[in-house]
């Protein structure tokens, strides 16, 4: 990796200087303009997405290239929504791992933080929750009340429930905040005491961003604008006012297939052809949790996984 200081990069966190690890990387996914560099703090270690993105220019962003574009009916829409609501949706994940918490039990007011289409709120409310979602994408919102789910729209800031909620879900959410300690204070705002927020993000630590490099999925510019270790979440969260109680890693089957998709089909400007092929992805994905990760549940052990789980109590 690439060694050098960053001009006019200062740590949001600590205000130290920056270096630049990787440069001008591009949206690998989308298709998205912009070449942006990963830089990390000589002082505290976290990684940022610099130059950032003003918030006006991130929710442009995301309305025109992050939104699914899968409309209700469609072919694709049909398959994936009976596979979520299918017996061996829970299988998979109890065999590949759950970064979206579909699998935890329990009961009290849940709030799905970026939901997007509320897929995720169907899970929590089988399980027990009564769930809500708060989306800023207008588009996603609308599709997650197709569902029959309460979503609300506008920003965390903004946003004023009824009653507390007794946990709050940060599924890959937390990455993608302008501020993510504003983030997790405003939570704790919306928390009643001792409730939890749940957080999963990719992990900046993790063994497979070494072998990718430039090609690791959870790059994922302009869209992330900070990369977690384990150390710098934890600093993060403590600044917060929030108890780290648990943290784990793995890595997700598919976010190994994508990975190889983005390494072998990127193409500057253009949309990912490789990871909308539902074919190619579905059997990367398949040889990815039958032959590449059993031989790397020590990673996982070690906090090497790409995907960082962790649940935080306030103080």
């Amino acid at each position: 990796m690439e060694t050098a200081a960053a001009d006019g990069c200062k740590c949001w966190f600590c205000g130290h200087d920056c270096q630049v690890l990787l440069a001008r990387l591009g949206d690998d996914r989308f298709g998205a303009p912009g070449a942006y560099d990963i830089s990390r703090c000589t002082r505290c270690g976290l990684e940022q997405t610099w130059p950032r993105p003003t918030e006006r220019e991130l929710k442009d962003l995301y309305e025109k290239f992050y939104n699914a574009g899968v409309e209700p009916g469609g072919a694709y829409q049909s398959r994936r929504e009976r596979f979520l609501a299918s017996g061996w949706y829970r299988l998979w994940l109890q065999w590949d791992g759950d970064l979206s918490f579909h699998l935890r039990r329990g009961r009290g007011r849940l709030l799905d933080l970026g939901c997007n289409e509320g897929r995720g709120l169907s899970r929590y409310a089988a399980n027990g929750f009564t769930a809500e979602g708060l989306e800023i994408n207008e588009k996603a919102a609308a599709l997650a009340r197709q569902r029959g789910f309460t979503v609300h729209t506008g920003t965390l800031a903004e946003f004023t429930p009824s009653a507390p909620y007794d946990v709050v879900v940060l599924s890959n959410v937390l990455e993608h905040a302008f501020d993510p300690v504003a983030m997790l204070v405003q939570v704790r705002r919306l928390l009643r005491p001792g409730g939890e927020v749940w957080i999963s993000c990719p992990n900046g630590h993790s063994l497979w961003r070494r072998v990718f490099g430039r090609g690791w999925v959870n790059w994922h510019v302009p869209f992330h604008l900070w990369h977690f270790s384990p150390g710098t979440l934890r600093m993060v969260l403590d600044r917060a006012g929030f108890r780290l109680a648990e943290i784990h890693s793995f890595t997700p089957a598919l976010w190994l297939a994508q990975s190889f998709c983005i390494s072998r089909g990127s193409r500057a400007g253009r949309a990912n052809r490789l990871m909308r092929s539902a074919p190619v992805v579905a059997g990367l994905t398949l040889a990815a949790r039958l032959f590449v990760l059993p031989f790397f549940s020590r990673a996982n052990r070690r906090l090497g996984g790409d995907c960082l789980v962790a649940t935080a109590r306030m103080e």
